[in-house]
């Protein structure tokens, strides 16, 4: 079902557009304007200058100028990258998430062979069309998961061991490792494994949707493929965490009114980490303290907890920060959660529903600059 590929990578040459370290940056989306001063700041050839533009129109003769002086380079045969994260998570755990970018057929949602998890908006795809359009190139990679108990990863993982990275570059407290990958038996092992299975978008709806919709606005060859990471569900790694909510004011709570009050915050989050995810449970906490709520309803949390709105709401993978929120009075209360398990999440997927706004926190996220893909 799904087409995996390698392909022919447009990287930066150090010796002409300087220390990767000042030329990478993380996804668009996540860059305020003075985080976008700041990594502009670093190097008139930062990855910001094209994933966040003035007019997106400019990113064409942009790139092409970048390729023209050799401050990119494009890889003279296609090859996969073994990708390895290292971080430390906002639960304070050291890990390594492993998993390689390649190439993948875009496909429409209603063929089954990638699926999407959240709802989007039309700002963002628009923003995103006239960059490819102008770009011809993918800048940054979606970020897909797929369930294979084989471990077909492990084939590009054997040969990047051997050696040192490619690419080696650290941002926000996450190093991030790369090695090219052009062994014939390695690809075609992830190849033929992956053919049957289906991906799970993990981040990146709104590039993937302009992908789709580019191909059916350019229907070249070329524009049927798009750029992804891609992660085993099975990966000792790979984790999502939860996202808090916090509330200005107290919203009708409906079947969160209730609970059983418990007398400590983190020994009550330990409690509801270690409870079935049978059915829906989550904790709240305002002036009187913290109540475990536990329904009888076989929803999923995010579910359960979508149903108090988004008026006056705000987020945060820290419960602490979630807690002093309302012990400072910046908030009336806030509601503490389980994260979302990655086979609820692929569950929801299959059946076509989507999961409330911020039902998934993926971390970290994929830095950008490290490897583009041209069309």
């Amino acid at each position: 079902m799904a087409d995996v590929r390698p392909f022919q990578a447009l990287t930066f040459d150090p010796a002409v557009a300087g220390p990767l370290a000042q030329l990478v940056a993380p996804p668009y989306d996540v860059i305020d304007a003075e985080a976008r001063a700041g990594y502009l700041g670093r190097s008139p050839h930062n990855i910001v200058n094209l994933t966040l533009l003035e007019d997106e129109r400019d990113s064409g003769p942009m790139l092409a100028s970048w390729r023209d002086e050799g401050v990119l380079r494009r890889d003279a045969e296609p090859a996969l990258w073994w990708l390895e994260q290292s971080f430390v998570g906002p639960d304070g755990v050291a890990r390594t998430r492993e998993g390689f970018l390649a190439s993948i057929k875009v496909e429409p949602y209603e063929n089954k062979v990638v699926l999407p998890h959240e709802r989007t908006h039309s700002g963002p795809k628009e923003s995103r069309l006239r960059l490819l359009t102008a770009a011809r190139t993918q800048i940054e990679p979606i970020f897909l998961l797929y369930d294979d108990p084989e471990r077909c990863e492990q084939a590009l993982r054997e040969q990047a061991a051997v050696r040192e990275p490619d690419l080696d570059a650290e941002e926000l407290g996450v190093r991030s490792r790369l090695w090219r990958v052009d062994d014939a038996a390695a690809l075609e092992r992830v190849r033929s494994a992956l053919a049957d299975k289906q991906l799970l978008i993990a981040d990146g709806h709104h590039r993937y949707e302009t992908a789709v919709a580019f191909h059916q606005q350019d229907g070249t060859p070329a524009s049927a493929y798009t750029f992804a990471a891609l992660v085993n569900t099975r990966g000792e790694g790979l984790a999502i965490f939860p996202t808090h909510r916090v509330f200005a004011t107290t919203p009708e709570l409906g079947a969160l009114a209730g609970g059983e009050p418990r007398d400590d915050v983190e020994a009550a989050l330990a409690e509801l980490e270690a409870m079935s995810y049978e059915t829906a449970a989550a904790l709240v906490y305002d002036k009187g303290g913290v109540r475990l709520v536990v329904t009888d309803e076989a929803i999923l949390d995010v579910e359960l907890v979508g149903r108090l709105g988004h008026e006056g709401i705000s987020y945060t993978p820290d419960w602490k920060e979630a807690v002093a929120a309302v012990d400072s009075g910046a908030a009336e209360v806030s509601v503490l959660m389980r994260p979302s398990r990655i086979d609820q999440v692929f569950a929801v997927a299959r059946e076509g529903r989507v999961m409330p706004q911020k039902s998934t926190y993926f971390y970290p996220k994929l830095l950008s600059g490290l490897v583009l893909y041209p069309l």
